[in-house]
């Protein structure tokens, strides 16, 4: 795969401030689609997600704070526990990430 062919990314996080974490969590549903509370998908180039973190890392505390990208494999195997959910319908097909429905109905959204 190139190193700029876009990409499907599952971005975490857990911060420990509240401020931080609203706004962190502003900043990533201006960017990235939401799956569950702190776990969100992004779709870009290694060199989008590693210019996302960097950004990410102005708004954090290091030294409390935690913050994880991982690059999503093509092919995605997926097991759930629990009842899901996440707010709104939403149906995304994408080229990079072709596991991403697969990922969006595990966390409770549904096909629109």
């Amino acid at each position: 795969m190139a190193i700029n062919a876009p990409r499907g990314w599952l971005i975490t996080y857990d911060i420990t401030d509240p401020k931080r974490l609203v706004r962190l969590h502003r900043f990533l549903v201006r960017r990235a689609t939401p799956v569950q509370y702190s776990v969100f998908h992004f779709e870009g180039s290694a060199a989008l997600m590693g210019r996302l973190m960097a950004d990410i890392e102005e708004l954090i505390d290091p030294d409390h704070d935690d913050v994880r990208g991982y690059q999503l494999p093509e092919h995605l195997g997926l097991d759930t526990l629990g009842r899901g959910g996440s707010p709104g319908d939403v149906l995304l097909l994408s080229p990079a990430s072709p596991g991403l429905q697969q990922l969006l109905q595990a966390a409770g959204r549904k096909r629109a």
